[in-house]
């Protein structure tokens, strides 16, 4: 249980971070081919999906939240750091995703694939460092749907490995205003301040059931094609992980590099791997 939970918190804190996949980091920790099983099949094995599930989500929803008033001071005090850490959790699930497509034919169109999404997380991050227009959040119809339709597209990106869902929100101007939304909603949440609750459900609750309808959608697309074509699949997300480190890069701001931040940094990027390795056994 605990053990879900803190694999729930990575993953959750991944989604915040631009740049930073959730996607990979649930594949760096062995849960993401399970994760989707138990979405997708939800209702038909109701029980068994809930328990894998729940606490995962827990450990997801209180990094979303914690993160919402800290993660930002990290990557301003220690951002190289910081940085490497999401490094080494990602590349800590390197090994275990290619022992799937070791002592197996490779065909050419397998290295095409696993180039082609490589090659495409890096043009997003390229065009990811400039954040779009800050969206406009006042409660009406109009943008109740859009805040529905924003929910669906991050939350699909935020399962896709390699994809930073939060990078895409970013470039649509969501980015910053939804994360105030949150931060606003468990301050006026802890002071009792109701009007202020209410006014951020508004903007909460179609973004929400935007992101559990993207998240099914996808999830059942995932699934057929890891069915269909499961070499293919493992060869993209192995495009996907390897070029997760280099958008970090692209997409980060770095202070010069000093012997301390380059002991503190390579501790860091150790202990991501490690502990990668460790909650993915």
């Amino acid at each position: 249980m605990i053990k879900s939970i803190l694999k729930g918190v990575v993953i959750g804190i991944a989604n915040i971070v631009p740049g930073v996949s959730g996607g990979t980091m649930m594949v760096s920790m062995g849960i993401y081919d399970k994760l989707i099983h138990c979405i997708t099949h939800l209702f038909s094995e109701f029980k068994k999906s809930v328990l894998f599930l729940l606490p995962i989500a827990v450990g997801m929803l209180a990094a979303i939240v914690g993160s919402s008033f800290g993660i930002s001071w990290l990557f301003e005090h220690y951002p190289i750091q910081t940085n490497l850490l999401f490094v080494g959790l990602i590349l800590g699930g390197l090994p275990a995703i290619c022992k799937n497509v070791s002592g197996k034919k490779k065909k050419a169109g397998h290295i095409a694939v696993g180039i082609f999404f490589f090659v495409l997380v890096i043009a997003f991050a390229a065009i990811g460092e400039s954040e779009g227009a800050a969206a406009d959040l006042t409660f009406n119809v109009g943008n109740v749907l859009k805040l529905f339709g924003v929910g669906v597209i991050a939350s699909a990106t935020m399962v896709i490995p390699g994809v930073s869902g939060s990078m895409v929100l970013m470039l649509m101007g969501f980015y910053h205003p939804i994360l105030e939304t949150i931060k606003d909603f468990c301050s006026a949440l802890a002071a009792a301040d109701m009007q202020t609750v209410l006014a951020d459900c508004g903007i909460l609750i179609p973004f929400g059931l935007g992101v559990v309808a993207g998240i099914f959608g996808i999830a059942k697309l995932v699934e057929i094609i890891f069915e269909k074509f499961p070499l293919y699949a493992y060869w993209a997300i192995i495009g996907l992980i390897v070029s997760s480190p280099v958008a970090i890069f692209l997409m980060g701001t770095f202070p010069a590099l000093t012997v301390v931040r380059a002991i503190t940094g390579a501790v860091a990027l150790a202990a991501g791997f490690f502990i990668a390795m460790k909650l993915g056994e």
